[in-house]
C-alpha cells in the first residue's frame, strides 16, 4: 500500500544551480541538511562523497547553519552520504556533470520513525528511497547500496534505494525475498538501473571496458542452494562477459568487432543492440615472464571448505599451468603479514606444492598488514618487461588495522601506475565483501573474480591464464554515438558502474579497464529506432592505451543498417546467448524494462540460442540456472499496483506520486 503524504518520512529537492556557479572544468555539490521533524538546520552530520571518478573519499561536518560544500569535483556518478547518530543514515547517487553545481537540501529522519519514503527529484540526479535493512535484501530499481564496514557492525548502513537513474520517479519499498534467509554479512553495493535516454538529449553513451565474472559466480552459487541471489550482487555485464561468444581473432588489429542487431523479444518497438570485441590474442608462448605475489587470506573467516581449502586447490591448478618463465611467492595474513614463500621458480614444483598445503587459518584479518608485505616483495622483486602481480585470495572482510578500503586506495593505484597490479580473487558465501574485492581490482588495474567451485578456479588459473596475465591493453573505453535522425532513445544494459562522461572518453587521465589477451567485451543497447535506417545509424569507437602506457589509439567504426537482423530467430547464436543472459541478470535484479518476459518465456529463447554454442557445458548449465531461478522467483512485482505490464510506458519508469 502507498503511504500518504503525511506518512512519507523523508522528502529531498534537489536543484540545479546556474552552471555559473560550477568550478571551470568542474563540478560542485552542495546544500543543506535539516531535521525532518522542525526544519531546523543539523549541525555535525557528517557527509561523505565517493565517485569512481576520483580517488577515495571527500568528507565535510556540517555547521550550525547545516551546509555542506563540495567543490571541484570531476564529472561522474557519485554517492552522497549523511550520518548524524540519532538520526537515521541517508545515501543517494547523483550525477555530476561538467561545469555545473547542484544543490541538494536533505532532511534526516529520526532512527525511531518508519519505513516510508518520498522523493521529489531532478532530472540530473539519481533519486535514492531509503529504508532500514539488517542485511542486503533484493529489489532495487534505482541506484543503490548497502555496504557496512565488517566488523564489528557500524551504525550506519546503507539501505535499499529505489527509482531510475536521472528520472526523479521512486516506488515504494519492495517485499522481502528468499535471499533474507541466506548468508549474513554478504556485502553489497548496487548501482541502479540504467535509464532509457532520448538522443535528442544526449546522444553519446560512455563506458571502461570491464572483462570482470565474479557477480554470475556469486549468483550461481545462491541458486545452487536454492536461494535467489542479492538483487544488488547482479552486474549485467558479468553475466554477460562470463560466456566464450566465439570471436574471431583479428590478427592485423588490436580488436576484432562483432556487432548485430534484432528486434527485441521483450520491448516492442526496441532493437537489441549486440556489441562484441576481442582483444588480439598472443599466442601462449609469447606471454611475458611473471611474477605472481599470491596474497592468501588465512584469518578465522576463512575456514570453511569453500574457502581456504578451496584456495589451496586452486592455486595447485595455476602452478601446473605455469611455466618455467615464472615465479610464484606466497604470503598470508590474519592479524598480521607473513612471508610463506618467497620468489620460486614454478620448475620447484614440490617447493611450491608444500608451502600451499601447509597454509592454515589464524586470527583477525589484517588486509592491510597483507597488501603492504605483498607488494614490499613483488617491488623488491620485479620482473622488468614482465608481468608484476599481487593477487589476492580472500573472503574480502577486513576486521584488524584498515576495516575499509579507503586507508590503501592511494597505494594500491601507486604500485598499479608502477606496473605492478592487483587481482582479486574471491572466495565463500557468508562473511563476504562483494564491494571491496570488485573496488581493490578496479583501482589496482586488474581482474575481479569469485571462485565457488574448482570448475571455475579451472576457468580462472588455467583455461582464461594467458589473458588473465598478458595485458594488450589498458585504460579501455567504448563510445557509442547515436544518430539522432535515426535513433530516437537507447539504453545501455549494465556497466551502471563503469560509465563515464563523454568528455571523459578522450582524456587520458581518465583510469578505464585493463583488457588482456584475446579477452572479449560484449555490450547490449535497446535501441529505438525512427524507421529503417537507410545508412549508418550509429558510431563505435573504441579508445586504449599500450600495456606500457603513453598516448591513447583510437578505433572508429560505422554501424550500418544492413546489421540489423528481422527477428531474434535470424541472429547469430552468439547475439542469442548475449541476449539471454543479460535478461537473466536483468530479472534477478527485478529490472522494470523486462518485466514483460516472463521466466517460461525466457527458457524459451535460451532453447532457441541454436548452435554452435548451445551444446557448451557453460550454456547448458546457464539453462538450468534459468529453471533454478525460476522456481524460486515468488517476489512480487512492485510496479504492478502502478504500471501493469499490459499498460507499462516501454519508454520511462512510472513516476510514483
Amino acid at each position: 500500500m502507498m503511504p500518504s503524504p503525511r506518512s512519507a518520512l523523508l522528502c529531498v529537492l534537489f536543484l540545479l544551480a546556474p552552471p555559473a556557479l560550477a568550478d571551470d572544468g568542474f563540478g560542485t555539490v552542495m546544500g543543506t541538511v535539516l531535521s525532518a521533524e522542525d526544519r531546523g538546520t543539523l549541525s555535525d552530520v557528517v557527509v561523505t562523497i565517493t565517485s569512481p571518478a576520483m580517488m577515495g573519499e571527500r568528507t565535510t561536518v556540517t555547521g550550525e547553519d547545516g551546509f555542506y560544500w563540495f567543490p571541484q569535483l570531476p564529472p561522474g556518478i557519485y554517492l552522497l552520504r549523511f550520518e548524524l547518530e540519532g538520526l537515521r543514515p541517508y545515501a543517494r547517487h547523483i550525477v555530476v556533470r561538467l561545469n555545473q553545481t547542484y544543490r541538494m537540501n536533505v532532511d534526516l529522519l529520526p532512527e525511531s520513525l518508519g519505513e516510508c519514503v518520498e522523493i521529489v527529484g531532478g532530472s540530473s540526479s539519481v533519486p535514492w528511497g531509503a529504508r532500514p535493512s539488517p542485511r542486503n535484501r533484493a529489489g532495487s530499481q534505482g541506484a543503490s547500496a548497502s555496504y557496512t564496514p565488517p566488523p564489528p557492525p557500524s551504525p550506519y548502513q546503507l539501505s535499499h534505494m529505489n527509482g531510475e537513474y536521472g528520472s526523479g520517479r521512486t516506488v515504494a519499498p519492495p517485499p522481502s525475498s528468499s535471499t533474507d534467509k541466506a548468508f549474513l554479512e554478504m556485502y553489497f553495493q548496487g548501482y541502479g538501473v540504467n535509464p532509457t535516454v532520448d538522443t535528442e538529449t544526449e546522444r553519446f553513451s560512455t563506458f571502461a571496458m570491464e572483462v570482470d565474472t565474479a557477480s554470475y559466480s556469486l549468483a550461481r552459487g545462491y541458486l545452487e542452494r536454492s536461494l535467489l541471489p542479492d538483487a544488488q550482487s547482479v552486474r549485467v555485464e558479468e553475466f554477460v562477459n562470463t560466456f566464450d561468444y566465439g570471436y574471431e581473432n583479428d590478427t592485423d588489429a588490436p580488436f576484432s568487432i562483432h556487432v548485430e542487431g534484432f528486434p527485441s523479444p521483450h520491448r516492442p518497438g526496441y532493437h537489441v543492440l549486440h556489441v562484441g570485441l576481442k582483444a588480439h590474442e598472443v599466442p601462449a608462448a609469447q606471454r611475458k615472464p611473471s611474477h605472481l605475489v599470491f596474497t592468501i587470506d588465512t584469518s578465522g573467516s576463512m575456514d570453511q571448505p569453500n574457502k581456504l581449502s578451496l584456495v589451496k586447490q586452486s592455486l595447485r591448478l595455476l602452478v601446473d599451468a605455469l611455466d618455467e618463465r615464472d615465479r610464484v611467492s606466497i604470503v598470508v595474513y590474519g592479524s598480521s603479514a607473513r612471508l610463506v614463500l618467497p620468489p620460486t621458480s614454478v620448475l620447484q614444483r614440490d617447493v611450491l606444492l608444500s608451502a600451499i598445503d601447509g597454509l592454515r587459518t589464524d586470527g583477525a584479518t589484517n588486509a592491510q598488514a597483507g597488501l603492504d608485505l605483498a607488494y614490499s616483495l613483488a617491488s623488491a622483486n620485479r620482473v622488468e618487461g614482465g608481468v608484476n602481480r599481487v593477487i589476492l585470495c580472500s573472503d574480502g572482510v577486513a576486521n584488524n588495522g584498515v576495516t575499509d578500503a579507503d586507508g590503501i586506495w592511494a597505494r594500491v593505484k601507486g604500485f598499479a601506475e608502477r606496473g605492478i597490479t592487483l587481482s582479486t580473487v574471491g572466495f565463500g558465501m557468508g562473511h563476504y565483501n562483494d564491494v571491496l574485492m570488485e573496488r581493490l581490482s578496479h583501482v589496482g588495474e586488474g581482474n575481479y573474480a569469485y571462485v565457488d567451485r574448482l570448475d571455475e578456479a579451472r576457468r580462472i588459473f588455467v583455461q582464461n591464464l594467458n589473458g588473465t596475465l598478458q595485458v594488450v591493453a589498458k585504460d579501455a573505453k567504448v563510445q557509442l554515438e547515436f544518430d539522432p535522425r535515426d535513433v530516437i532513445r537507447y539504453r545501455l544494459v549494465g556497466y551502471e558502474n563503469r560509465i563515464l562522461a563523454k568528455e571523459q572518453f578522450a582524456d587520458d587521465r581518465v583510469d578505464a579497464g585493463e583488457v588482456g589477451s584475446g579477452h572479449t567485451v560484449t555490450a547490449l543497447y535497446e535501441v529505438k529506432l525512427r524507421g529503417e535506417p537507410m545508412d549508418a545509424f550509429a558510431t563505435l569507437r573504441l579508445r586504449y592505451k599500450a600495456p606500457e602506457g603513453g598516448s591513447s589509439r583510437e578505433v572508429v567504426k560505422s554501424l550500418p543498417a544492413r546489421i540489423l537482423r528481422p527477428s531474434y530467430a535470424d541472429a547469430s547464436s552468439p547475439s542469442r546467448l548475449s541476449y539471454v543472459a543479460a535478461a537473466f541478470a536483468e530479472k534477478l535484479r527485478a529490472s522494470y524494462w523486462m518485466r514483460p518476459l516472463t521466466w517460461e518465456q525466457l527458457i524459451s529463447l535460451h532453447e532457441q540460442v541454436g548452435p554452435p554454442l548451445s551444446q557448451r557445458p557453460e550454456v547448458v548449465e546457464l539453462g538450468s540456472l534459468i529453471r533454478k531461478a525460476a522456481s524460486l522467483d515468488h517476489r512480487t512485482d512492485r510496479f504492478e499496483a502502478v504500471a501493469p505490464v499490459r499498460l507499462m510506458d516501454g519508454d520511462r519508469v512510472p513516476r510514483i506520486e
